[in-house]
Parts: C-alpha cells; sequence; structure tokens
C-alpha cells in the first residue's frame, strides 16, 4: 500500500482516538469502520496482474493475426495479463469488456516531452489511455522499456519526471488507483549478479535508479526486471550448466552468504533483484518479471536456441509460476511474469533468435506445445486438439472446425 496512503489512515485514526473514548459502546462501530476504510484502500490501490502468469504482446511484424483474433486466442488459454509497447487504438478497441488487463508503454522516444510538464503528460493520457476506459481495462502505464543501463544518459535524465508527471496526471483524473505506473529495467542495471545475494546497482546507474524507487515506493509500485536465463546461457554456455537454465533436474548453485541453494537460474535471477533492492534500501517492494523467455531458433553461436529448449523452459516456467510460490530469498510473495513472447515477430532487428520468441507463430498455431491450443491445428493430422490445464482440473478441446470458426470471430 503507497505510504501516502497509510499516512492518511494513521492521522484518521489519531483523530479518532482522540475524540472518542474507546471503552464507550460504539467502540467495536469504530473499529468495523477503520477496518473497512484500510480495507477499501487496499482493493483500490492499484493492482497490474491477476494471477501470476502473463505474456508479452510484441507486434513488430507484418504477418500477425488480427487484434479481435488475438483476444480469442488469450481467452482460449485464460491468460489475463498482457503487456504492449504501445498504445495501439486497434489493439485497445479490441481488448474492450475482454476482461483481459492490459500495460500500455510510453515509448521510449517520448519521454523528454513528456518530462517537460504535467499538461504533456496529461495530453498523452487523453489522446492514448482514457478514450478506451473503463471498457479496456487499461491497468498500467509503462514509462518506456530498459531505459537504464542501456540508452543514453540523456533518457536516463528525464525517466523520473516523465513517471511523476504521469502519475501526477492520472491522480488529477482520478486514475492512480486503477492504473498503476511502472517501468521494467533489464539486468544490465546490476554491477554483477552471482551469487544472488552479491547483486547491486552498478554505481553509473544508482543515482537515478534510487530517486525512481523512492518514487516508485511512495505509489506502491513493485520493481519490474527482464530476466532471462537464455541470455546468461548463451553468452557463457561452457559455464552455465543448461539444465539449471531450464529447470530441470540439476545440482544447482548454493549461495553462501544466505546459506539458499537454488535449482534453477530464473529464481537466482529474481532474488538477485531482490538483493539489489534491499542494499538501496528498498526491501519492501516486491520484483515482477517483466519479460522472460527462450528462443526456439537462433544463430549458429546463439547456444540453446532451438525448438526442444524453449519448449522446456517455457513449460516449466509455466507450471512452476502455477505453483504461486515464492523464491527462496522471498519465499511468502509468490512470483509473477510475463512471458516473452505471444508470437514470433518476423520483422523484429538482431540475431534470428529475436525473431523467434514465440509460444505461437504468425498464423495462430503453437510454436510447441506447452498446453495452450492455438487458432489453427499445428499439424494437418491433427482435427482434434486438447489439453491439461496445468496446475487445474479441466480440459480444453479443440478441434479443427472449431478453430476455423475462431479465425472468423
Amino acid at each position: 500500500m503507497p505510504t501516502f496512503f497509510l499516512q492518511m489512515e494513521c492521522s484518521f485514526i489519531v483523530n479518532i482516538f482522540s475524540t472518542k473514548r474507546m471503552d464507550s459502546p460504539s467502540s467495536s462501530l469504530w473499529f468495523l469502520l477503520l477496518f473497512f476504510i484500510i480495507s477499501l484502500n487496499a482493493v483500490l490501490t492499484a493492482e497490474a496482474f491477476i494471477g501470476t502468469y502473463g505474456v508479452n504482446y510484441g507486434r513488430v511484424a507484418d504477418n500477425l493475426p488480427p487484434p479481435e483474433s488475438v483476444v480469442t486466442l488469450l481467452k482460449a488459454a485464460k491468460i489475463k495479463n498482457v503487456r504492449i509497447y504501445d498504445t495501439n487504438p486497434e489493439v485497445l478497441k479490441a481488448f474492450s469488456k475482454s476482461g483481459i488487463e492490459i500495460v500500455v508503454c510510453v515509448p521510449n522516444e517520448i519521454l523528454k516531452d513528456l518530462s517537460l510538464g504535467e499538461d504533456r503528460a496529461m495530453n498523452w493520457i487523453k489522446d492514448n489511455v482514457q478514450p478506451y476506459l473503463p471498457g479496456t481495462p487499461i491497468r498500467g502505464i509503462s514509462i518506456g522499456n530498459e531505459v537504464l543501463g542501456i540508452l543514453g544518459v540523456d533518457f536516463w535524465e528525464v525517466l523520473l519526471p516523465a513517471a511523476k508527471n504521469v502519475y501526477s496526471a492520472l491522480d488529477r483524473l482520478d486514475l492512480t488507483r486503477t492504473i498503476q505506473v511502472q517501468s521494467p529495467h533489464s539486468e544490465a542495471v546490476f554491477a554483477n549478479s552471482f551469487p544472488p545475494s552479491s547483486c547491486n546497482f552498478r554505481d553509473d546507474v544508482l543515482p537515478f535508479m534510487k530517486p525512481l524507487l523512492q518514487f516508485f515506493s511512495q505509489i506502491g509500485s513493485p520493481f519490474f526486471i527482464n530476466a532471462y536465463p537464455f541470455l546468461a546461457y548463451k553468452s557463457d554456455p561452457e559455464h552455465i550448466n543448461l539444465k539449471y537454465a531450464l529447470f530441470q533436474s540439476n545440482p544447482g548453485i548454493y549461495d553462501s552468504k544466505t546459506k539458499l541453494h537454488y535449482d534453477n537460474m530464473f529464481d537466482a535471477q529474481v532474488d538477485a533483484a531482490y538483493a539489489a533492492l534491499e542494499k538501496a534500501g528498498f526491501n519492501k517492494m516486491e520484483v515482477i518479471v517483466s519479460e522472460t523467455g527462450w528462443a526456439s531458433k537462433g544463430d549458429d553461436n546463439e547456444g540453446g536456441a532451438n525448438l526442444k529448449n524453449a519448449r522446456t523452459y517455457n513449460y516449466n516456467l509455466r507450471k512452476r509460476l502455477a505453483k504461486k510460490k515464492g523464491t527462496p530469498f522471498r519465499p511468502k510473495i509468490p512470483v509473477k511474469a510475463y512471458i516473452f513472447a505471444l508470437f514470433n515477430e518476423n520483422l523484429k532487428f538482431g540475431p534470428t533468435s529475436e525473431r523467434n520468441f514465440g509460444l505461437f507463430k504468425a498464423d495462430g498455431s503453437i510454436a510447441y506445445d506447452i498446453g495452450f491450443t492455438g487458432l489453427v491445428p499445428s499439424s494437418a493430422f491433427s482435427s482434434l486438439l486438447s489439453f491439461k490445464e496445468i496446475g487445474s482440473s479441466y480440459f480444453l478441446v479443440l478441434t479443427s472446425c472449431a478453430a476455423a470458426l475462431l479465425l472468423n470471430l
């Protein structure tokens, strides 16, 4: 709960205690009233995540299904959390009344403009967010993507002012209880991350990161990190156990400082972020993984990028998230993650892996089987597709005929 909400509640409690005798017959009613007010604030504070599993819906491609079909796909997969990297009108209209909560993004290239004043942020919100409310459940606004540690210092300097201006504009519109302001970071913000307890923020990043964390702490926003065991393994396949990266049986690693054992790299990366936050003075801030995934195809020098490993990682990750468990360092806080990505994106720049992170192919069929069904069968021989939902007791059966109908929705 944001600090200023707690301060308001404490002041209210003090005033009541100073004006009412607590041994009076009505004291219990006052306690009930206080409990209701505190509970109401907790409920109305913006929460941008349902459950523990979400996906990133990137669209750097020229061959993807229309947004309406994507909504059908997500509903069939029972995915309730989605991140996009802009505020595309067609996407936001398609998600209206879908029940799927969506996080939109302020593109990096306009951060400088929004940092100049609250009026700039207000205009952006009125043009790109407010017209779709309340039908489209926009639950978060990402202020840029992977700004600190990667882009130039001129972008670092405007990240916090832009975030504050967006939040102030939302506050004036009475939207801060339903829309969360956030900003995802890459692993580049860390000086080191192994073992997890040794992780800390880079010296050049910390002067920008700390005031940003202070602001997010005040408004109740988590720390978002893009965590990729795939990238770590790709950079050093000789020294990283592939099974450790894929959630498979392996000896794991031991952190001698915390005396904690890690049997997978994903948990270690999340706890590294918690360790860095603790060193910076924000030990109560939650960590949410804003991106994670594994490429199903790559160049010759991209170790581990293949269909088998992508399926193994994403299947085991989905199973791990379905358990709603914490990490060794934060066992009481269930890990939440957005998978990168929903589709393969054929127009992305960079190595081959960049275009092959999708759970689904561009035609809407599954890239590999982790328990989802596509808009079309993945094989010409499949007239009946079925799966058992991980962590639950129900089945979804989809015939080729049904798939054809979905494409026409």
